[in-house]
């Protein structure tokens, strides 16, 4: 999942709302690395994420597009919403997972449960740590009931020219081979605007992500048990 602008919101909020929206462009090099392995793997994939931020707690979602030479693949989303009107840096957790694909429906998950949110002093570090329940309601081999542990970090250094961030989610899949699934998306940008005859305006940033998973691609034999990782090529604009 793309959490990173989710945290750094999130601790930043105060009583006052707080938006931002971005778009990412990632070029998958799947392809390249896998041959005939991910022959059915698309080139590119469009990401829109945003995050609110009011007095309650906050609200983010980002929603994948992926994309072939001709035709949109596949969309999936995720959604969530955290509570959080008391000192505590523990907020309610709760989420939906799902989408569509051209092989047929993804897997919808409903999650709830707790999360940890911290940052220095500056928001130049952020860290946050989420258990959660979680239901897989379309789940045909052995119970819909599973867990997932998320962990989502952030660091701007070099004065807010380069940004480390990502997630790592594991979680329970009675499916799959060792019962866990793994997903991470590490990436890494530069961000334009930092440079000295760039304008603040330029809110472009450019990088790369590299997709690590285990138990989680899905391969042309249709049996997703196998490590990958897989980078890409991007480019994000934050409104």
């Amino acid at each position: 999942m793309k959490k990173l602008l989710f945290v750094i919101l999130l601790l930043a909020a105060n009583l006052t709302a707080v938006a931002q929206l971005n778009f990412q462009m990632h070029y998958d090099f799947g392809h390249a690395l896998y041959g005939s392995q991910l022959s059915n793997r698309s080139d590119w994939t469009a990401t829109i994420e945003n995050f609110t931020a009011d007095r309650w707690g906050s609200t983010y979602f980002f929603v994948d597009g992926t994309f072939g030479s001709k035709t949109m693949t596949s969309a999936y989303a995720e959604l969530s919403r955290e509570l959080r009107f008391w000192d505590l840096p523990i907020a309610a957790h709760v989420e939906y997972n799902g989408g569509l694909s051209a092989g047929g429906s993804y897997n919808d998950a409903y999650l709830a449960g707790a999360a940890y949110n911290w940052a220095n002093k500056d928001f130049s570090k952020t860290f946050s740590v989420q258990a959660l329940y979680r239901y897989l309601a379309r789940q045909q081999v052995g119970s819909k009931h599973s867990w997932q542990l998320t962990v989502v970090w952030g660091i701007h250094f070099a004065k807010g020219l380069c940004t480390f961030s990502g997630y790592a989610d594991l979680s329970g899949d009675p499916s799959v081979n060792g019962k866990m699934v793994l997903g991470s998306e590490p990436q890494f940008w530069i961000n334009l605007a930092a440079l000295d005859k760039v304008s603040d305006d330029c809110k472009l940033s450019l990088g790369t992500e590299l997709e690590i998973s285990n138990n989680l691609v899905w391969p042309t034999d249709g049996i997703n048990n196998r490590f990958y990782a897989i980078p890409t090529l991007a480019a994000k604009w934050t409104f």
